[in-house]
């Protein structure tokens, strides 16, 4: 009988153990905008759009105002935040399978269709939702997700059905959140909180994202201002997004736990909005800044410091971010930084140097990321290189159209238009083999984490431009 109680006493203690040890850990909520330029905010300086609550976020976070994704583009850009692994290395380099002789051949050796095969990388990567979970995490996910359904994803709860639901290439039922109110997140964190379990929200509504049909109030505001319409409806559409953001977050404090939880924002991709027509050219799927830089913010108040930080950050270090966080663990090493001390701290970060690269926007062969690249970029200090590559750019609307490298000082040229590449042959080599020790095999990771190091090499002469007549919805 003394045995069976010291048994029951020793369960006993485990479970409240487990309970406290949740209790202590922080929630995570990740704020991912959708087709807004890095300088598209209040903030950042934009001498007209309002974003009051994202303002605020800035002065209460650790706040990296040169911020980045490695692939400006949606599908790939939300991989990497959701594996902590870059493109090349998760295979999502692009937004769907184009129909080729290598996609085809996949299908017909494995019976699969290619977007299943596409979906089922996220099986082979894991994903953060997963990993949490073993810490005793809930997890939410709302708007855009092109990963299958949010099961699929390792999320406990969720809103997208995925493929091959009607309406499941990116979202379907989760694309409402934001446009059409939050209450399906709010509803996840007061059950949460009530539930004493930490939680993690994927909060990524389609917005500023067109289509642009904002609020009337809002777009008379911006008409009022002068602004030609279609770029006051996406101004417009930025103020919008603005204001669920200020719901979000003003549910989270009003819900007590604003000291115990992290809030994270970055944007998937630039974009540059033009008075006819779609997106201007060097915004989204770039590796110009239009394309690939954005503001990443960490607030976690009473932990991290709230500042203006000088630093270079990226959403690759996202990942490792939240799990040393969490206090919990991935199953193999991850390309970006955990920037969790130095972020407590107020320490530099001891880097100078980010990595990224561009694919087209359909995918050649989705088990070679090299069939489809475009670029790699390297920055390091304020000097950029860009290096163009041989990849099947397929339909695209503005694929390259010439090869020869490029160098840009982003502190004296932040709009890339004087290339230094001639002028300083010494840096382009130096720049040049950072990339290739990046890509090269001692970067390799083990099974499906692998690496590509690509066969094809940088383009040396003029490319002939090519005509997209497909304007997709990206």
């Amino acid at each position: 009988m003394r045995s069976l109680i010291l048994i029951l006493l020793t369960l006993v203690l485990n479970i409240e153990s487990t309970d406290a040890d949740s209790a202590a850990l922080p929630n995570v909520v990740l704020i991912l905008s959708d087709d807004q330029g890095y300088t598209d905010y209040g903030f950042m300086g934009h001498p007209q759009i309002e974003t009051p609550n994202l303002d605020e976020l800035a002065r209460e976070s650790a706040l990296f105002r040169r911020g980045y994704v490695p692939t400006a583009l949606c599908r790939p850009s939300l991989m990497t935040l959701i594996t902590g692994l870059y493109s090349h290395q998760n295979r999502t380099t692009g937004n769907d399978p184009a129909t080729s002789p290598a996609n085809q051949a996949h299908q017909e050796r494995t019976g699969i269709h290619p977007r299943e095969l596409l979906i089922s990388h996220i099986d082979e990567t894991g994903s953060l939702p997963q990993w949490l979970s073993n810490k005793g995490y809930l997890s939410h996910q709302s708007g855009k997700w092109w990963e299958g359904s949010f099961q699929r994803g390792g999320f406990t709860h969720g809103m997208t059905r995925g493929y091959p639901e009607t309406g499941g290439r990116h979202g379907d039922a989760g694309l409402r959140i934001g446009r059409d109110g939050i209450q399906p997140v709010t509803d996840f964190i007061d059950q949460s909180v009530e539930a004493n379990q930490p939680f993690f929200v994927w909060y990524a509504p389609f917005m500023p994202h067109p289509p642009h049909p904002p609020p009337d109030r809002l777009l008379k505001k911006y008409l009022a201002k002068g602004v030609q319409e279609r770029i006051a409806k996406y101004y417009a559409m930025c103020e919008w997004f603005d204001e669920t953001c200020g719901s979000l977050v003003n549910h989270i404090d009003q819900s007590g736990i604003k000291e115990n939880t992290l809030i994270i924002y970055v944007c998937d991709n630039g974009w540059i909005q033009t008075e006819k027509g779609s997106y201007a050219e060097r915004s989204k799927r770039s590796p110009y800044e239009h394309g690939t830089r954005t503001p990443i913010m960490f607030r976690w108040p009473g932990t991290i410091q709230a500042a203006d930080r000088p630093e270079l950050c990226s959403s690759i270090d996202f990942v490792p971010t939240v799990l040393a966080a969490c206090d919990a663990k991935g199953p193999h090493s991850f390309p970006g930084l955990n920037l969790l001390p130095q972020l407590k701290s107020g320490e530099p970060i001891e880097r100078n140097t980010l990595f990224g690269e561009s694919f087209a926007h359909d995918i050649a062969d989705i088990e070679k990321p090299e069939a489809s690249l475009l670029y790699r970029w390297v920055i390091q200090g304020k000097d950029k290189l860009l290096l163009t590559y041989d990849g099947n750019p397929g339909k695209m609307k503005y694929p390259p159209t010439q090869g020869d490298a490029q160098l840009y000082n982003l502190e004296n040229d932040p709009g890339e238009k004087i290339n230094l590449a001639e002028q300083q042959p010494e840096r382009v080599e130096e720049l040049s083999s950072l990339l290739t020790n990046w890509y090269g095999p001692q970067n390799r990771k083990p099974g499906a984490y692998r690496s590509s190091t690509p066969t094809r090499t940088p383009v040396k002469k003029r490319l002939k431009p090519q005509i997209n007549s497909r304007p997709g919805n990206q």
